[in-house]
């Protein structure tokens, strides 16, 4: 199966739960378990080409300037990632398909879930840093929504709320060292970059790319000082939590480790930083895990230990501490994954979690207590479980690691965080499960169906038969560990035995096996000693951190952020002028190589009136409908402008844009004071006066010396002259360059476009049910002043002038790519041709005729813009390339066919499904505010032959 196969599975998935979730429960969670099956089995036929040592990729261009494709990878360690993902996926999904109680909206969930699994198997898979980066990030938007899932939890929503800051903040940081990385070695895509090890490591800026980069890998996987964040996720669903610490989220940062690696590793920085940080979680992870009466807490604060012990192998940069990391990653996902979910059982039956409310439960649950029981017994690192592998694998790397150079440093902290992990093991068994029956438990606890305990079933019949056969694991793990070095080493020929002899590792384990049951014994004076010893509470700190940066942000904004616009406006045009003002000061300019041209009478005369309709506006804005008078002779005098400088396109559009916008601010205005009243002190106007005329000057200065010299490289404009016929099959420079060139550009205008209009549509509706609806109802028009509604002389003009207009508008459109005109003029002129009909007619008259919603017109316009672009991924070409060709049918000459032909038809909706939503949002105004519309054209009511001339009742009225 393709790799995009296997990625997309799980996002379109995701939409099915939602729709079954009425079919009930059964059907909810088996879509959803199909769905990871398909992906599940698309993997695995990919395995043959893995064990071969193939690596499979996938690739579509998507934005290639920017270095960013969508480019998929599948080697060894991608495939074990992907095979946990998936794999445990689908016990967690048939778990909690019994877990979850009636009253949880199982749709939801699993939505999600799927959701989180899909950006899981993306980071594994991607092969384009920033296609990861994109990824990473989904994963912790769909774990907030999967930790917060029972929103009715406060530690639930507090919990989300954390690892989303926590994770999304060391993400943002991330995203800079895989910036750097991706300048260094020349390229964004994984596949490059891990073949250039001596090029990265060499250059100035590996620290920096290498701190920010493992800041994103230590807030994901929970090192320390991050590590709290975990703990408080375990608000979430039972499921949740074991399928965030066995397979995923956690595992992300892991994943990175190992898969930079090659590049990474091997430096004293890399090994200093990894190293101390990985120790030092496993040994608190380990401590406090031990004084966790909370059975979830407990198993939470364990797996930050492991974490930290894997993090500790990756760290010390060898090849048999790679390959240790790995095999623990396998045996840390079967045991950890079959204890969360043991511990499920135990709160979904007893009702507790607590473990000083538990006991004796060997007996009321037996199939629990040999789940649970094997699978704590492999996470200490009892022998003939697979536990006991990695940990002596990791006691031996220990042994020949020097940190601080004090080569008894790490083997004691790694001896005394198994010995802490060990004595929690124990409690876990011990506490939970041994012990007398008691009678207060808050529920009879007694063995749940098969649905379960039959998943943590299967991962512990894993854990035992890795740990008494681990040869049958050897070969996978060894070809995983080949994947992860690359070319940075060989895998170490050493093979996976229980026995080993009389090492040092043996030693330490047999230490840390006597402690673990030593602290047991002692634990109830251990616990008080815990208990009155103070100690700094990661929580409390971040949660400080926290609320101080919150106020912080709070007082900057009051101080800069009052809602004052002439605030903003300050703040930016003085900040823009002091940079301006350096840069001009401490710059250089060159000699002018340009001579000033005479300016001719047309041009001075047309320069005056634009300067003094501008002074005008400046010295009259307080007179509303006089200021946009002003504002409209100044538009038009630009457009003046642009066809004296040979600039149809522009021209046209600038006029079109004027007459729209004046149209539409008329109808705003007639919602607001006829003037403006006075605000600004003198001192403020002076102030702003100043501020003005420095902009003014600057930028008149700024436009002089640029005008005078030619430009220091070849212009872009020559660019687009040369390749507008050849790339594009246009003459209409401009019009290529905005359906073609910079398509990408003119894709986002026309969705904010249409956000825009969506944004007054929703204000329209908030005024109208909100508490500006009286005084709109209580306000009557001028009528005596305003004359007729519907003059019949426009109302007859329009009829005619319609058709004409349209067609215009069409001929306009379809010249565009050669000549004047396009989409965007296009949807403007038919804006307007519909304007004037609403104008004429009235809106009740007009809207009775078409029988299409605007939100429809903008949506279709956004998707068949969008599907056009995405047309060329189907001939491996980047978003929104564009092609043409020329055809003859008879009895018609040649012409030109022309994908962006599409594309501007989209722009051409877009544009008038905009225009005509912000007319309509206006209009329901003005048709709240006034008696309501008449459905007639014309000031005329047909039914009456003799209308008297006094008549005002409804039938005269309209917008």
């Amino acid at each position: 199966m393709s790799l995009f196969f296997i990625v997309a599975l799980p996002f379109f998935g995701a939409l099915l739960p939602g729709i079954m979730n009425a079919a009930g429960r059964a059907a909810c969670a088996g879509v959803t378990f199909i769905v990871s099956l398909a992906a599940f089995l698309g993997l695995l036929t990919n395995l043959p080409s893995v064990l071969a040592g193939d690596v499979v990729t996938a690739r579509v261009d998507w934005i290639p300037t920017l270095g960013l494709n969508f480019t998929l990878m599948l080697d060894g360690l991608g495939f074990f990632f992907a095979l946990l993902i998936l794999g445990i996926g689908l016990l967690i999904i048939a778990y909690a398909r019994h877990y979850l109680s009636r009253d949880d909206n199982m749709g939801e969930f699993f939505t999600y879930l799927l959701l989180f699994q899909g950006a899981m198997v993306g980071i594994v898979l991607s092969d384009n840093i920033l296609l990861l980066l994109i990824f990473w990030e989904l994963t912790s938007l769909s774990s907030f929504l999967l930790i917060g899932y029972w929103k009715h939890l406060p530690e639930g929503r507090q919990g989300a709320r954390m690892a989303l800051t926590v994770t999304g903040m060391g993400g943002l940081a991330m995203v800079g060292g895989m910036l750097i990385l991706g300048q260094i070695a020349g390229s964004y895509d994984l596949s490059i970059i891990l073949q250039n090890r001596e090029l990265i490591q060499a250059d100035p800026l590996y620290l920096p790319a290498l701190i920010l980069i493992l800041l994103g890998c230590f807030t994901k996987s929970a090192q320390f000082p991050f590590h709290f964040w975990l703990p408080h996720a375990m608000a979430a669903p039972t499921p949740v939590s074991a399928y965030l610490h066995s397979a995923t989220m956690v595992k992300a940062g892991i994943f990175l480790m190992a898969r930079m690696w090659p590049v990474l590793a091997g430096t004293p920085e890399w090994f200093a930083i990894v190293t101390t940080a990985g120790l030092v979680t496993m040994v608190l992870g380990a401590v406090i895990a031990l004084f966790k009466h909370d059975l979830k807490a407990l198993l939470a604060f364990s797996t930050v230990s492991h974490l930290g012990l894997i993090t500790m192998l990756l760290g010390t940069g060898t090849t048999f501490g790679a390959m240790a990391a790995v095999f623990h990653i396998l045996n840390h996902a079967t045991f950890k994954a079959a204890l969360f979910m043991s511990a499920g059982i135990i709160d979904h039956e007893a009702h507790t979690r607590d473990i000083r409310r538990l006991g004796g439960l060997r007996k009321l649950m037996p199939v629990t207590f040999v789940i649970a029981t094997l699978a704590a017994l492999s996470m200490a690192g009892i022998p003939l479980l697979n536990g006991f592998l990695s940990k002596e694998m990791m006691l031996e790397e220990t042994t020949h690691t020097v940190l601080f150079d004090t080569p008894w440093l790490v083997p004691v902290m790694a001896t005394i965080g198994a010995l802490f992990s060990a004595a929690y093991c124990f409690r876990l068994i011990g506490h939970v499960f041994f012990g007398p029956v008691r009678d207060d438990y808050p529920s009879t606890p007694h063995d749940p169906g098969p649905g379960l305990w039959l998943p943590p079933a299967v991962l512990v019949v894993l854990v035992v038969v890795i740990g008494l056969a681990p040869f049958l694991a050897e070969p996978f793990v060894k070809l995983v560990t080949a994947s992860l070095l690359g070319e940075a080493g060989d895998v170490p020929k050493a093979h996976f035995k229980i026995w080993h002899g009389l090492v040092p590792a043996l030693f330490m384990s047999i230490t840390a096996t006597l402690g673990g049951l030593l602290l047991m014994g002692m634990y109830k004076p251990l616990l008080r000693l815990w208990e009155n010893t103070p100690r700094p509470e990661a929580k409390v700190i971040f949660e400080a951190i926290l609320n101080a940066t919150i106020e912080m942000a709070r007082t900057l904004i009051k101080g800069l952020h009052n809602g004052a616009f002439s605030r903003y406006a300050a703040i930016c045009a003085v900040t823009i002028l002091a940079v301006g003002f350096h840069a001009w000061t401490t710059g250089s300019i060159a000699a002018p190589t340009r001579e000033i041209q005479a300016a001719t009478p047309v041009a001075i005369a047309g320069w005056i009136m634009l300067v003094a309709a501008t002074c005008g506006l400046v010295l009259m804005h307080r007179n509303r409908f006089l200021a946009l008078i002003l504002i409209g002779i100044v538009g038009l005098m630009v457009s003046v402008g642009f066809v004296y400088m040979s600039a149809p396109d522009l021209a046209m559009t600038q006029f079109t844009v004027e007459v729209v916008t004046i149209i539409l601010l008329l109808l705003a205005l007639n919602f607001l004071p006829k003037s403006t009243p006075m605000e600004s002190t003198v001192l403020r106007r002076v102030r702003d006066a100043g501020v003005a005329i420095a902009g003014g000057v600057a930028t008149f200065t700024l436009a002089y010396h640029y005008l005078l010299r030619d430009a220091i490289s070849t212009p872009i404009s020559e660019f687009h002259l040369a390749n507008s016929y050849k790339g594009g099959g246009g003459t209409n420079v401009v019009n290529v360059i905005l359906v073609d060139f910079r398509g990408f550009d003119t894709y986002g205008e026309i969705i904010v476009l249409g956000i825009a209009a969506l944004l007054i549509y929703a204000l329209t509706e908030t005024l109208l049910d909100g508490p500006v609806r009286a005084r709109l109802l209580n306000r009557q028009p001028d009528q005596s002043r305003a004359g007729d509604r519907h003059p019949m002389m426009m109302v007859v003009l329009t009829r005619v002038i319609m058709p004409v207009v349209l067609m215009v508008g069409f001929y306009i459109f379809l010249r565009g790519h050669n000549d004047p005109g396009g989409g965007f003029i296009a949807g403007l002129i038919v804006s307007i041709a519909v304007v004037m009909q609403y104008m004429a007619s009235g809106f009740a008259w007009t809207s009775a005729r078409l029988t299409y919603p605007y939100h429809g017109v903008i949506g279709a316009g956004v998707l068949i813009a969008g599907f056009t672009g995405i047309g060329s991924w189907f001939v491996s070409k980047p978003f929104l390339t564009s092609d043409f060709t020329y055809v003859r049918i008879p009895p018609f000459e040649k012409f030109e066919l022309a994908t962006a032909a599409l594309f501007d038809l989209g722009v051409f909706l877009a544009v008038v499904g905009a225009v005509m939503l912000s007319l309509e949002s206006f209009s329901r105004l003005a048709r709240r505010a006034h008696v309501p519309d008449s459905d007639h054209p014309m000031d005329i009511d047909p039914s009456r032959d003799d209308p008297p001339p006094d008549a005002s009742g409804p039938e005269r009225e309209g917008v």
